[in-house]
């Protein structure tokens, strides 16, 4: 497959939006912020964390054993009294940090940072009530609401870990997480809104809490006027009586830049979802660098990240990288599509959203309903495209930029993990983008593509996409299971492997092609599943696409496809034929699928990535393993 991958690596074409860059703090400066941070990491990182506040400085920026890493050896901070008290007592304490809306017009909410962090000290002092201190684990199972941020900092403030979850997991998802980490108390709220109707939450949370010894208090933000649940009075309490005569201040509890400060679990291809560790201070240095940078935020940004606190990017980029900035951040209870196909691009325009971070799923169902939503509306205000969760294929690219950036938008493709914790690879605002290429890595990060022993693949050919060299932000290992943690670093030499497949090109820009347990080989040669999707997904009658290996006696493995058409297309036997053909044309006839299904949909988790795994273990007959992510 190499050949086929030179071939599209040198027909494939830059873009450098229309309007003027000049003004962004990073034009011009990428290769020379990367040559010195080679030059010299450790003073490049000490650089970047002593812009934010710490309580007492570091002995050391990093120590290095591998396979762990403590950043900012000895130095003590509080996340919350960056992302807070930095702007309460200077000239933002008026500006506006969260506007909520829900999913009418008629819900809305505004928080200024001086309003946050009054709501943040409160519900913190209604923690220790409860008997909540440093170092106990709390669980947040809540709705996209301005309360689930509160908890989240709350936490933070007094030094207990957060876990949360996302409020579309059923009992069992919610029980592991809530007795994997031997949560204290559980944050909830009667119901959350989804299309219209409620769904309760505190019935999945009773049953979740029946055999976890652990939780002593169940902590109830009620919504559901019309409906009141009532609280049983010796294990749950309502949250807004939870403050009443609380203060309004909570000192921010010194916190080690080496302590925990959450628990965010993820699913594995096989086994138990892991609980990944991230740490005070390295995480808040490498969010804020990243945001700050990676998205050019400025103080009068309107900035939206689309994805729910309940995973990664919802922590780091909808939470604290975002607050740690001081920028005003919208949040939405809301479906793309409901209660029709321009609620996003209305949000947009109602609020003048500057930055708009979202994932390829959404791209592609924008895509698929077609341009006259969002030509509806006017989106002038957007400044910076993001996208994130899974590869950008071309097509999506060139739609996003066109449709929704009018030309002139960066779009700013980032390849990250939970584990990370921030930004990898990206291309930097001001730098050349390259559709279907995430980018370079960023200044501070070291990433390759490798062979398995570690060596430098050549430019076009395939291989494993690593980390060589620690960075602040890594997770320090998973919950109760640090062998687990230790297979990250072990299956290529003194690299983190991220298990995912990669290509570069000649200049540096780095394109995902899938992960290395989706790799099918077929007669020997080794096709990437995201390869074969994106030619399909190229097709002007595809809207998504992905394809599965399936055992074969002759060639190893054959391809199988699953495919959704775009509104107003026809399944049938010609258009599979040209499926085939296209693929053939595209990627050569050693990648054309055996077999395509034209369905509805397909499984994915709750952030939008394909289950492929559930597909095959479906069409094989085999247990699928972890679904607790698959969304209903």
């Amino acid at each position: 497959m190499a050949e086929d991958f030179n071939v599209k690596l040198e027909e494939a074409k830059y873009y450098t939006p229309e309007a003027s860059c000049r003004e962004q703090s990073w034009v011009g400066d990428y290769n020379q912020a990367y040559r010195e941070f080679l030059a010299d990491p450790d003073g490049f990182w000490d650089c970047v964390a002593k812009e934010l506040e710490w309580f007492q400085p570091w002995d050391r920026v990093k120590e290095w054993n591998y396979p762990y890493a403590r950043w900012f050896l000895n130095g003590k901070l509080n996340i919350t009294h960056n992302c807070l008290d930095r702007h309460v007592y200077n000239q933002r304490r008026n500006k506006v940090a969260i506007m909520w809306r829900g999913e009418t017009e008629e819900e809305e909410r505004i928080l200024t940072y001086r309003q946050l962090f009054q709501a943040v000290c409160r519900f913190a002092n209604g923690l220790k009530r409860l008997g909540v201190g440093k170092g106990d684990r709390v669980c947040i199972y809540m709705p996209v609401v301005p309360e689930q941020i509160v908890a989240m900092l709350a936490c933070a403030r007094i030094g207990a870990i957060h876990t949360v979850v996302f409020g579309g997991f059923g009992v069992s998802a919610l029980n592991q997480r809530i007795t994997g980490t031997d949560a204290k108390v559980v944050v909830t709220a009667d119901v959350t809104y989804r299309r219209g109707k409620a769904i309760p939450l505190k019935n999945i949370v009773e049953e979740a809490v029946v055999n976890a010894p652990s939780v002593e208090r169940i902590v109830i933000l009620r919504r559901d006027d019309d409906k009141p649940v009532e609280l049983h009075p010796e294990m749950e309490v309502d949250y807004y009586d939870l403050m009443e005569g609380v203060e309004r201040e909570c000192p921010a509890e010194p916190m080690d830049a080496e302590d925990p400060l959450f628990i965010l679990y993820t699913s594995g291809t096989t086994g138990s979802p892991k609980g990944i560790v991230h740490t005070c201070g390295g995480y808040m240095v490498g969010t804020y660098y990243t945001t700050r940078h990676v998205f050019d935020v400025k103080d009068n940004d309107i900035y939206w990240c689309t994805a729910d606190p309940g995973w990664i990017t919802g922590h780091s980029y909808g939470v604290y990288g975002p607050l740690l900035n001081g920028a005003t951040c919208l949040i939405a209870e809301a479906t793309p599509d409901y209660p029709d196909p321009g609620t996003y691009w209305d949000l947009i325009e109602e609020y003048g959203v500057t930055i708009f971070y979202t994932a390829p799923t959404a791209i592609r169902m924008f895509m698929r309903v077609g341009e006259e939503w969002p030509d509806r509306y006017n989106l002038s205000s957007l400044r910076i495209l993001g996208s994130v969760g899974e590869p950008l294929n071309p097509e999506a690219f060139e739609w996003f930029y066109r449709t929704i950036g009018k030309d002139r938008c960066p779009i700013v493709d980032t390849w990250w993990q939970t584990e990370t914790g921030m930004h990898m690879v990206t291309t930097m605002i001001g730098e050349p983008m390259r559709p279907g290429f995430a980018g370079k890595p960023i200044p501070g990060v070291v990433a390759d593509v490798v062979d398995m022993a570690g060596n430098p693949c050549p430019p076009g050919t395939g291989g494993l996409l690593v980390v060589r060299e620690p960075w602040p932000s890594m997770m320090r290992t998973i919950w109760n299971d640090d062998e687990r943690y230790c297979k990250y670093w072990n299956t290529v030499p003194g690299c983190y492997t991220a298990a995912d497949l990669a290509v570069k090109d000649k200049d540096g820009y780095i394109m995902v092609i899938g992960r290395s347990d989706d790799l099918i080989v077929v007669a020997g040669h080794n096709i990437g599943t995201a390869e074969v999707e994106s030619a399909l997904v190229s097709h002007e009658a595809v809207a998504e696409a992905a394809v599965i290996g399936k055992p074969d006696a002759l060639k190893g493995n054959t391809i199988k496809a699953f495919v959704i058409l775009r509104n107003g297309q026809k399944p049938g036997e010609k258009l599979r034929n040209d499926l085939v053909y296209h693929v053939r044309m595209t990627l050569g006839p050693i990648a054309i699928p055996s077999e395509i299904d034209f369905v509805d949909s397909l499984p994915k988790t709750r952030s939008g990535k394909i289950m492929r795994r559930v597909l095959k273990a479906q069409e094989l007959g085999m247990d699928p393993g972890d679904i607790s992510t698959l969304e209903e």
